[in-house]
């Protein structure tokens, strides 16, 4: 399919993740790769993923944390790329504790850049968050200092590489602990499907696109920037009257009786989502199917040319968010369900069950603050 992969060596960090998953799946089966290392660790899931691709005699899976510098170091060597997808991702849990995001997310990162400097790795690509813009969360900011860490070494690093870029992800749809499987497994009970605000918007991809973005950042790379795939927007409450209509026949379920309940925000949630902020305009570029925003201090020890082959680069007026973009229909976004085969049933494995922090354990408080939001 594409010879960028031809005879490279690639690691994989965060291997078994939703996004490093699919990562490995595609490098191996759709690219020709030359040799694949997956690292992660959670031993369970590792060991799935290296009996998976068993057949596979230019893959290697180990495992390995991102805190351990000494493990990156010595497994970045040879290595030509390396796609950084390991990080903490939830959002309760980051707030709760703080110091383990920043040990991962941050710390982590910047294990990363140091065992690719002293491998002259040829390029970093890391995986991002939408909630790295005007971050209102432990979470987002660690992405955030992230983003600015990889920015950062691709500044100060003097001779021919590694190349640091990083991409900014909106909602992977489908993925675990996401929207969709807790709504599916809340109409496969009957309900009610819980909704934090009728009116939220978010941005939607499925994790095929998401990849795709990450693979694309690659080639179009020049050091410093963030990617940022154009996506549809949809209204959470669109999309919750869609799942039901699709699949609550499927469990014995009368469409109408599925009710919906409103819970309220949880703790640093936004009701839009944003992927570019208003500093960050001054200094994007609009391509055919991204934007890519500009590194605010450019290298100190080489000469950069942000231009992109085949394209017609376009500046970039107002902030790239979800209310600033016309959502699907109901139709739109079945059509979309449908074609990214997000509405396939799934083993029940999945809470339908969503709690803010403190609020199980004092009923009132949840019932009260339900009642708020209504």
């Amino acid at each position: 399919m594409n010879s960028i992969f031809d005879d490279k060596r690639v690691l994989v960090t965060g291997a078994c993740g939703t996004v490093g998953s699919e990562l490995v799946r595609q490098l191996l089966e759709d690219y020709r790769v030359g040799e694949l290392i997956g690292l992660d660790n959670n031993e369970s899931e590792i060991f799935f993923l290296e009996q998976k691709y068993s057949k596979h005699h230019n893959a290697y899976f180990f495992l390995g944390d991102v805190r351990d510098r000494d493990k990156l170091t010595r497994k970045m060597k040879g290595i030509d790329v390396v796609f950084h997808t390991a990080a903490f991702k939830h959002v309760i849990l980051c707030e709760r504790s703080p110091f383990e995001a920043v040990q991962t997310n941050i710390l982590g990162v910047q294990n990363v850049i140091y065992a690719a400097c002293e491998n002259d790795v040829g390029s970093v690509i890391f995986t991002s968050s939408d909630k790295a813009v005007n971050p209102t969360n432990v979470m987002g900011t660690s992405k955030l200092m992230g983003e600015r860490l990889m920015t950062a070494a691709n500044s100060n690093h003097r001779g021919k590489g590694p190349i640091f870029a990083s991409t900014r992800f909106g909602n992977v749809l489908g993925s675990r602990g996401s929207v969709i499987p807790i709504f599916r497994e809340q109409i496969r009970r009957g309900g009610p499907v819980t909704l934090t605000d009728p009116d939220m918007t978010r941005f939607i991809m499925s994790i095929k696109e998401a990849v795709k973005l990450v693979i694309d950042s690659l080639s179009l790379a020049r050091g410093g920037e963030v990617f940022v795939t154009k996506m549809p927007v949809i209204r959470i409450k669109d999309l919750a009257a869609v799942m039901i209509r699709e699949l609550a026949p499927g469990y014995g379920h009368r469409p109408e009786h599925i009710p919906t309940e409103v819970i309220g925000y949880k703790p640093g949630e936004k009701l839009y989502e944003e992927l570019m902020s208003q500093e960050e305009t001054r200094r994007s570029w609009e391509l055919e199917r991204y934007f890519v925003v500009i590194p605010a201090f450019t290298s100190l020890y080489r000469n950069i040319d942000y231009e992109y082959k085949g394209t017609e680069p376009k500046p970039v007026h107002k902030p790239y968010n979800s209310c600033n973009e016309k959502p699907l229909s109901q139709m739109q976004i079945t059509h979309f369900l449908h074609k990214n085969r997000l509405l396939e049933d799934v083993p029940n494995d999945h809470p339908a069950e969503r709690y803010w922090p403190d609020e199980r354990h004092d009923e009132r408080n949840v019932e009260t603050f339900a009642k708020a939001n209504r």
